[in-house]
């Protein structure tokens, strides 16, 4: 490797360098471009190997996605774009806490019910009009009950009208990668235009997840009474299933009988969403064969913290002889059983570095191998932000780089 300091002494050798500086410092080198980071992307694990096909499924849609990673382990029809029904209250529930984790709303909050929320049909709380309410009781009465009158009082309070609501409803949905689904109202009662797709529905689950769990408590609760009214969650997984600890059931003649599932197995959690299937039995029990088969058949894994030095790389130009990369986030990864001995990673570093490199800036790539084959690719960032050298050092360092240019060409 070439060496970073001047091993010459000789004050001729010194000036002979300067006047190459002098001549030759117009000449570029080629060096890599450091953008900043780019999308994570990882592929499709499942066709890779031999693990059994997924079980058929009697749905319209359905996917079944890994939380750590977001690996999709089974699917058919993720992004055919169907009625949610009380899937909607999800969505609705996402927007609530996120007043919550903001600071707009409190869980002690007193909301008085309007004659729109009381008069709201399907399944209901059964709040009075005028009544107060406690947000905390109407968040239990939106997903326990799966009341469509706790929905609209929620929705009038925090946007003033279910349609300002909706709107909300639809932003916060772009903003966590929903893109194919929109939002007309807070319940999920029959819309035109009202649509999501499997895969978003997915995505929005993890996000309820990840963002709030200090909430998500909510949606492993089996039963709620209020105003004397006991009723049970509709989700009969909750009962039949103890590493089922959450999400939300659905159905209208339309949209058929529909399930957003999430399940905890020894520290693997997946998210399941089924879409338009034929009865209430029938979503539970398509539910149950596609998550039996995601635990049976893969295991995840945590390989890499956020922050941790990865890589050292030489950087040329800067007050430092080398720069630290590494991920930006933890990565996870999801792969057949047993096959985590046949797990390579290797570096894709391009091209020369030179100063200045901000802290943050894509300056490599990770690539994670099974079986030889790419299964995943992340990028690798500065962890630290690096200065440029002063003048001398700086000199020294082009002329380095111009007799490496030529080293370079055999």
């Amino acid at each position: 490797m070439l060496k970073r300091t001047n091993p010459l002494n000789s004050s001729s050798l010194a000036t002979l360098f300067c006047m190459l500086f002098i001549v030759f410092g117009h000449v570029t080198f080629a060096q890599n471009n450091p953008t900043k980071p780019t999308p994570n992307s990882s592929l499709q694990i499942n066709q890779i190997n031999t693990t059994p096909e997924p079980p058929k499924v009697n749905a319209s849609s359905y996917i079944l996605m890994d939380f750590h990673s977001g690996h999709i382990l089974a699917s058919s029809n993720p992004n055919l774009k169907v009625e949610p029904a009380s899937i909607t209250k999800m969505m609705t529930a996402y927007v609530v806490f996120s007043e919550i984790k903001s600071g707009n709303l409190s869980l002690d909050d007193m909301i008085t019910v309007s004659e729109k929320a009381w008069r709201t049909g399907g399944s209901k709380m059964f709040i009075e009009v005028d009544k107060q309410v406690r947000v905390e009781d109407l968040i239990r009465g939106m997903i326990v009950q799966s009341g469509n009158d706790a929905c609209v009082a929620l929705a009038e309070h925090i946007a003033g009208s279910e349609e300002v609501f909706a709107n909300m409803m639809t932003q916060h949905a772009k903003k966590i990668g929903m893109n194919d689904s929109t939002f007309h109202n807070a319940t999920g009662l029959p819309d035109e235009g009202h649509l999501v797709t499997a895969n978003d529905v997915a995505k929005l689950g993890k996000a309820l997840i990840s963002e709030f769990p200090d909430l998500y408590h909510f949606y492993s609760e089996k039963e709620f009474t209020f105003n004397k009214i006991k009723q049970h969650n509709r989700n009969t997984l909750l009962y039949r299933d103890p590493t089922v600890d959450g999400f939300k059931t659905g159905h209208t003649e339309a949209a058929g009988y529909c399930l957003a599932t999430s399940a905890m197995r020894n520290g693997m959690r997946l998210i399941n969403v089924i879409m338009g299937t034929e009865s209430e039995k029938a979503r539970a029990d398509e539910t149950q064969k596609l998550i039996n088969y995601g635990f049976r058949f893969y295991e995840t894994h945590k390989l890499y913290r956020a922050g941790e030095q990865q890589v050292q790389p030489e950087i040329w130009k800067g007050v430092e002889e080398n720069v630290s990369l590494g991920l930006a986030e933890d990565l996870f990864i999801t792969i057949p059983k047993s096959s985590y001995d046949q797990l390579k990673a290797n570096v894709d570093i391009p091209g020369l570095l030179t100063a200045p490199i901000q802290q943050g800036t894509q300056l490599g790539t990770l690539n994670i191998m099974l079986n030889d084959q790419t299964v995943m690719q992340k990028p690798l960032v500065a962890l630290q932000t690096v200065e440029q050298s002063g003048w001398w050092s700086r000199s020294m360092d082009g002329i380095g780089l111009w007799f490496k240019s030529f080293g370079d060409d055999d």
